[in-house]
């Protein structure tokens, strides 16, 4: 087994007591000896060949938070049998009876063995190797500014992008270790407010790009200037994130690819953006959707390990998780920040900049936007509500209304949906305007969720935003 451990407090202790007990009950272990991000750990299983990995983090939640990852011999996150049987054998754990050992007992057993430092090397290769353009970085005088969020990325991503002659000013106040995150209320960046002081250091440092990512390293945001001064930034969705590297991905691919090569799949969870099908089936890739989870697209790659057919080109979901790497089976903010680098160098050197990109793929495709409403219900009162709201959007059918708009879709995924879907409590409605309503409990927390999905033709793009409040606010009445 191979474990690794985030920034959080006591997230070393945590990943040291799990290393102990797997020595003692005769398990060979592979233990991290400093903080290591999600897709490293996820990487060195692969390349160590470990039956299976931990790390010890809660991702990008507030600081009073912390939690245990498990994945297994493919790189992925574990699921059915190997979720439910490890589930099963901890139920099964008679209080008193956990075996451990000391550290020196572990070392002197040679059960116990620091991750090598040349499996780091090995992954910064490939990351560097991954990339269509690595000589347009050393080529450029590209300035990124990036905050790591007191996390695990601060090492990876720096030394990657000074591998690749990149500039990168880092936020001081964020750059230290810090299972506190003094400097925000949630390390998360997807919230405007993590990213702040990011984005701060990009105007002072008039920076090309700013990247930002959450403690474990999983999760990337991307901020972009809003005009060629770099007086100001605009933050960038996730949506928008999975957009702008589907489509680099694909041109690249194109601009490659051999008569009778096989087709890139691209992966995206349920409630990730429809754009990212139409960039990819408009291209001649294919593109299939997933449970919210990425887990669910490891699998997928998994799949395609021995296929003739197609290969893996990307996966995304809207929380801002992203992979381009296959050797990698979760959401990876590292490599993915250095290919957001080289997207966008590319573009300048083209003489443009990503939001005129976008604007383009809006002009080509199609204008998409969408929004994610949730309701916390707390307490087994909460529990019961929520079940009842599910219960109410499994009686609408094909023809009602629902926020004044005709149905004319209703799928129910508790027993499963299309592209071999397995089951899961999600209701995905689609009406008569175009716009797509995708409604699940939270998995993590008392919540139901609401994505919204709205899109029209790249002409009329500003009367549609004018409308888009109303509609927005039309869907929340009823909710």
């Amino acid at each position: 087994v191979t474990i690794a451990f985030d920034s959080r407090n006591y997230s070393e202790l945590f990943a040291r007591q799990a290393a102990l007990t797997l020595c003692a009950n005769g398990v060979k272990v592979y233990l991290y000896n400093t903080l290591h991000p999600v897709p490293m750990l996820s990487f060195a299983l692969r390349y160590l060949k470990t039956t299976a990995g931990i790390v010890i983090t809660a991702s990008h939640n507030p600081a009073k938070y912390n939690g245990y990852k498990v994945y297994w011999s493919d790189g992925g996150q574990v699921t059915p049998p190997h979720d439910i049987g490890i589930a099963e054998r901890v139920a099964a754990v008679v209080p008193g009876a956990i075996r451990t050992m000391s550290q020196s007992e572990a070392k002197a057993s040679a059960l116990l063995s620091n991750v090598p430092e040349s499996v780091d090397e090995a992954y910064y290769s490939m990351v560097t190797e991954s990339l269509a353009r690595p000589g347009l970085l050393s080529s450029s005088s590209v300035t990124v500014a990036y905050t790591p969020l007191h996390g695990a990325g601060n090492i990876p991503v720096r030394t990657i992008l000074a591998k690749l002659g990149v500039h990168c000013e880092v936020v001081e106040q964020q750059e230290l270790p810090d299972g506190d995150f003094p400097t925000v209320s949630m390390p998360n960046p997807e919230d405007p407010q993590a990213m702040r002081l990011a984005i701060g250091l990009g105007i002072q440092c008039k920076a090309d790009i700013v990247l930002g990512t959450d403690p474990d390293g999983d999760r990337l945001g991307i901020a972009i200037p809003s005009g060629p001064n770099k007086d100001s930034f605009s933050l960038l969705t996730g949506n928008q994130i999975a957009v702008l590297l589907c489509d680099y991905l694909i041109q690249t691919w194109k601009e490659r690819s051999q008569e009778g090569a096989r087709q890139p799949l691209v992966v995206k969870s349920i409630v990730t953006t429809d754009l990212v099908r139409e960039i990819a089936e408009k291209n001649g890739a294919a593109c299939v959707d997933v449970l919210t989870g990425f887990k669910y697209i490891a699998e997928k790659i998994a799949a395609l390990e021995h296929s003739a057919k197609q290969f893996f080109l990307f996966g995304c979901e809207e929380s801002f998780g992203y992979l381009s790497v296959p050797q990698v089976r979760d959401k990876d903010a590292v490599s993915t920040a250095v290919l957001a680098v080289e997207m966008m160098s590319h573009y300048a050197s083209k003489g443009l900049s990503l939001k005129e990109r976008l604007n383009q793929i809006y002009d080509s495709y199609g204008y998409y936007t969408e929004a994610v409403l949730s309701f916390t219900y707390e307490g087994s009162a909460g529990k019961q509500k929520m079940a009842d709201i599910m219960k109410d959007f499994r009686s609408l059918k094909v023809s009602d209304t629902f926020a004044g708009y005709t149905i004319t879709e209703a799928t129910d995924l508790l027993h499963g949906g299309p592209d071999g879907l397995p089951p899961s409590d999600v209701i995905i409605l689609r009406f008569t305007t175009g716009d797509k309503l995708v409604v699940r409990p939270s998995g993590t927390e008392p919540k139901v969720k609401y994505y919204l999905f709205f899109h029209t033709d790249g002409k009329d793009r500003e009367s549609f935003k004018a409308t888009l409040q109303e509609k927005i606010a039309n869907f929340k009445s009823v909710l």
